[in-house]
């Protein structure tokens, strides 16, 4: 794909820049931190050997990913270094008008942040000028439809998940109206995104919670590398591949309401991990839990990451090779349609006094239809999953994706104009 330049900056709107003031009243946005038409995110290898060579420093600094077209960015993107998932809750007596006026104002802001330009009123405008792959992907929550007034335009399955006996869900950690996802390769991009975001919603909204994560620094590996998690697993093998009819089946929305078409669902789960009963746990344990090879990925009865998994196969005293409550057994569904798409972060915030870890899984999954593809997967891994011992879900939340939008749309267009 063609390399976007470091240095590219669009030009301002004819008419000169959006005044905050007009936004704020519900005028219409303007074009805004449009990208040069022809920009592109650079994306690496889609495979399992390594990527090109990391591109220099300050070139990665300026790499941008498009943010209009037909798809939010940010679930197709190959996944950013750092990431930071926000959750508002809609301020007493914000309407359906006034949640319009929220995300016109902030969608012009990220339209101009994910291109290397400050947003309005921002006081910081030199810390805008690396994006660095920066992404901003926004969801909308179940409870946002009633106080909204869009009750009848909710998805069917857009609703808190049912209670699952493995949960041990925290109030911090869960819920919201709205959803911020922040992605891009440097951690002081996200910062100062989530810090001009937040500030553009103040009117509006309150913070709920902030959940960051981290994954491989970029350069390390190719885009198409399965990462390892805080268990040391590779996290993301069983996905469906993007830019695949498989993946499009999956992850696009195409049925429902029709503004939600071409838009997705995602559920942001907190999982801790128990790393100190994890790390008393034999080799030959961790892998038939998990019903994989740690060293590679491999399933137990294959050679190579991405070999399909026998369930069938016995070993030499009958047994199955990969036990039937392992968790890539119990995970197994019956066609592409009903896959998931993992897009997950770790998180390791400070130990506990006693030095035990609090760390684990930001874990984003992404599907068309919540009630159909995700909930009977984690229905059956809470049942009986051996991984079931060493995490635990201490956070959970749903948000609707709309689809993208064109220049001088925003996002969210279909269902609040």
């Amino acid at each position: 794909m063609e390399r976007p330049t470091p240095g590219d900056r669009p030009a301002e709107p004819a008419g000169g820049p959006l005044s905050r003031r007009a936004l704020l009243a519900g005028g219409a946005l303007a074009a805004g931190g449009v990208v040069a038409a022809g920009v592109a995110a650079v994306r690496g290898s889609t495979g399992d050997g390594p990527g090109p060579a990391p591109a220099p420093a300050a070139e990665l600094g300026g790499l941008m990913v498009p943010f209009y077209g037909a798809h939010q960015a940010g679930v197709e993107t190959p996944a950013q270094a750092h990431a930071a998932f926000v959750a508002l809750d809609l301020a007493e007596g914000v309407d359906r008008a006034a949640l319009r006026r929220m995300m016109l104002v902030l969608t012009d802001a990220a339209a101009r942040l994910t291109q290397g330009r400050a947003p309005l009123a921002d006081g910081q405008p030199e810390l805008a000028h690396l994006p660095s792959r920066l992404t901003v992907t926004f969801g909308f929550g179940p409870r946002l439809f009633d106080v909204a007034g869009l009750a009848g335009r909710r998805p069917a399955s857009l609703e808190q998940l049912p209670a699952f006996g493995i949960d041990r869900l925290q109030e911090r950690w869960s819920g919201g109206d709205v959803l911020l996802q922040l992605c891009a390769d440097d951690p002081l991009t996200v910062a100062h995104a989530q810090r001009m975001l937040v500030k553009d919603a103040r009117s509006f909204a309150t913070v709920r919670w902030v959940q960051r994560g981290f994954r491989r620094g970029r350069g390390m590996q190719g885009d198409g590398v399965t990462q390892r998690n805080v268990l040391g697993q590779l996290d993301g093998t069983g996905n469906p591949a993007p830019g695949t009819p498989a993946f499009a089946g999956a992850v696009w929305t195409d049925a429902g309401p029709a503004w939600l078409h071409g838009g997705t669902t995602v559920v942001v789960r907190r999982i801790r991990a128990e790393l100190e009963a994890w790390d008393a746990t034999g080799t030959a344990g961790k892998e038939s839990a998990v019903g994989r090879r740690l060293s590679d990925g491999a399933p137990l009865t294959g050679r190579h990451e991405l070999d399909e998994p026998d369930l069938t196969a016995k070993d030499a005293h009958g047994r199955p090779v990969i036990p039937e409550l392992s968790h890539i057994a119990r995970a197994q569904v019956g066609s592409d349609r009903l896959r998931i798409f993992r897009r997950a972060y770790n998180y390791d915030e400070p130990p506990a006094p006693d030095g035990t870890a609090d760390s684990g899984l930001v874990f984003a999954s992404f599907q068309r239809d919540v009630g159909e593809q995700f909930v009977p997967i984690q229905r059956r891994l809470a049942e009986a999953d051996l991984m079931n011992e060493w995490i635990t879900p201490i956070g959970s939340a749903v948000f609707a994706v709309p689809p993208g939008c064109a220049p001088g749309g925003w996002i969210g267009e279909g269902l609040l104009r």
